[in-house]
């Protein structure tokens, strides 16, 4: 199914207006360094969806959750004067997690380059275990031998 072109536009003005409003106007002290990463509209926008990272510990974490949520109510009402729109969608904060799959999937591909340079090591001092070459070869056969194996 396609998305919605309308949604789209006002997921895109959602996100900006609410960056603007975090930078400018909520000056709540529980808000930390907060990055708006993405906002997903429903197709009928009427309710959207505002992801967002901080930086800093769990503790910074717990308090710009609390700053949005308490915020909800003035950032509603600027998206509904600054889109235009009859019905002002509901706005959810939700905490994004790409910085700890981010984390994670770097610690996976550091784990996964340090055992290929294991394995290289030992490649590189590593034998046959058999002959240089495991397979057999045909054995000539003399001009003066006949079929059943006799000289004549």
């Amino acid at each position: 199914m396609a998305e919605n072109p309308r949604a789209i536009r006002l997921a895109d003005r959602i996100k900006e207006i609410v960056a603007q409003l975090l930078e400018s106007k909520i000056k709540d002290p529980r808000l930390g360094f907060t990055t708006i990463t993405d906002v997903r509209v429903t197709g009928d926008c009427q309710h959207a969806s505002v992801f967002y990272t901080v930086l800093g510990g769990e503790e910074e974490r717990a308090d710009t959750a609390a700053a949005l949520t308490s915020a909800r109510g003035l950032i509603r009402s600027e998206v509904g004067k600054q889109t235009g729109l009859r019905l002002t969608p509901t706005i959810d904060f939700h905490l994004d997690a790409i910085p700890e799959d981010a984390q994670h999937l770097e610690g996976a591909l550091a784990e996964a380059a340090r055992r290929d340079a294991e394995l290289a090591a030992l490649r590189a001092h590593a034998t046959h275990a058999g002959d240089a070459d495991p397979y057999k070869k045909p054995v000539p056969r003399d001009e003066d031998v006949d079929e059943d194996g006799f000289d004549d």
